[in-house]
């Protein structure tokens, strides 16, 4: 299955992202606990020595050296080398008839870690992130032992470094694997698989497959469909194949099919979002006419063009419902997005019981083309169109020349339907992203049947 949507996360937004990861790493093995060690040992001919290393404390673990690397097919992985940590403690020493006691202090360095990611989805479509492996080599290890027999210490150090050395490898991949569950796999659950834009309907952003590394980005396809939350219908086409560009000039990408549009088209029109009517009160509104102007959406004024609709209905008030047919369909091209709709508008007088007599049904034509841009995290856009072409396609007060409201039509129109699907155009609709991330740097492009935009991204820490 294609994806509607795509997101592509680049090599630069791969490193933004290991940032902050490797900075939450860092804090966690620096809270690091690790277990009091005893033991004896036998130091030449000299004879047995008992040792206890008590109340450790790591006083710091740094990672000054790391990279992120998308492996194809594979997943992610994470090099960290020249990491080192610094601890400190007490000891005590048995040593014949010879008891002790005092301090020390561990320098650990050249840690290296390696750690791979494995990426996928779950039941839900949302992705999911594990530790496939992880590995630790410490190449040093230091201990330096403070007090009266700290020589003594220093006679089998080797002994406990290589204690601290075993202890630390295995608590490093520990924490590492800790740390991926908790922080990375809860925080990409945060990732919204469905997004509910307004009362009528919703955004489907799960995922159709694993997330995909490539040598240069991670990409992600997700299925990108509107649906009407009333009833889901299976959409009558499929999305296209989206032939990504190889820009890597923003940390993200994200690519919108005109699949995804269309759907949002078939949604609203499903959920009965595309029927405007337009009364009196409406129109001098929307025409911001003054009532004191005199005019009035009546039969009068359309007594010029039809004469005997004067005589069938004098001076009622009318009203205007205007609907589309079948869902817009629009086209996404080097040149933009553009569409042409067909709104049918059914003209009715109200008799003065209140019960609405129809008059005639026009089809209004028009050319429709769209700006895109992206907002707060939501897509928004505004429409422009041309004028109309009108033709009658029913009439209950006889045939008349529809030519001859066309400047009317087009000025009904324009300032009542395009104000209003405008307006919710410009609250936009969500783009899938996890939680605390703001976008900026905005690139939008149009492609062949697919719409690129590209961001920066800042992470704002709780």
């Amino acid at each position: 299955t294609n994806p509607g949507f795509v997101v592509r996360i680049t090599q630069a937004g791969l490193d933004y992202a290991h940032q902050h990861g490797i900075a939450i790493l860092e804090k966690e093995l620096a809270q690091l606990k690790l277990p009091d060690i005893s033991g004896d040992s036998r130091v030449g001919r000299v004879g047995k020595v008992r040792y206890e290393l008590s109340r450790l404390r790591l006083r710091d673990f740094h990672l000054p050296y790391s990279r992120i690397t998308p492996i194809s097919n594979v997943g992610l992985q994470v090099s960290i080398s020249n990491a080192f940590a610094e601890l400190d403690g007490d000891w005590r020493v048995k040593f014949l008839f010879v008891r002790d006691h005092g301090s020390f202090d561990l320098k650990v360095e050249n840690v290296y870690i390696k750690i791979s990611l494995r990426l996928g989805s779950d039941a839900r479509g949302k992705p999911t992130v594990s530790t496939s492996e992880c590995r630790t080599r410490i190449s040093k290890v230091r201990v330096l032992f403070s007090g009266k027999l700290g020589w003594l210490y220093n006679l089998f150090h080797s002994v406990i470094e290589s204690r601290f050395r075993k202890i630390l490898e295995d608590k490093v991949c520990d924490i590492v694997e800790k740390s991926v569950h908790n922080e990375l796999q809860t925080y990409v659950q945060t990732l919204p698989v469905t997004a509910k834009i307004d009362a009528k309907t919703g955004i489907d952003y799960s995922l159709v497959a694993p997330p995909r590394a490539t040598a240069q980005s991670l990409d992600a396809d997700l299925k990108g469909e509107f649906y009407s939350l009333a009833h889901r219908s299976t959409v009558p086409f499929s999305p296209l194949p989206l032939a990504f560009p190889s820009d890597h000039d923003r940390m993200v990408y994200f690519g919108a099919s005109s699949y995804f549009f269309n759907t949002a088209g078939i949604a609203y029109h499903e959920a009965g979002a595309l029927v405007f009517e337009v009364t009196q009160d409406m129109a001098i509104l929307s025409l911001q006419i003054p009532k004191e102007a005199g005019f009035s959406l009546n039969t009068s004024i359309f007594s010029a063009f039809i004469p005997q609709l004067e005589e069938m209905y004098p001076n009622m008030p009318m009203k205007f419902r205007l609907s589309t047919p079948t869902a817009p369909f629009l086209t996404i091209g080097p040149g933009g997005i553009s569409l042409r709709p067909i709104v049918e508008a059914q003209a009715y007088a109200i008799l003065p019981n209140s019960s609405l007599a129809p008059l005639f049904l026009l089809s209004l034509v028009r050319n429709v083309s769209a700006v895109i841009n992206v907002r707060s995290g939501h897509l928004v856009g505004s429409l422009d169109v041309g004028r109309i072409r009108l033709s009658l396609k029913d009439s209950a007060v006889g045939t008349f020349q529809v030519r001859m409201m066309q400047s009317l039509m087009n000025i009904l129109t324009s300032s009542t339907l395009l104000p209003r699907l405008n307006a919710r155009l410009d609250e936009g609709f969500p783009l899938p992203l996890p939680d605390r991330i703001q976008l900026s740097n905005i690139l939008v492009r149009f492609y062949q049947n697919f719409l690129l935009l590209g961001a920066d991204v800042h992470f704002q820490p709780r």
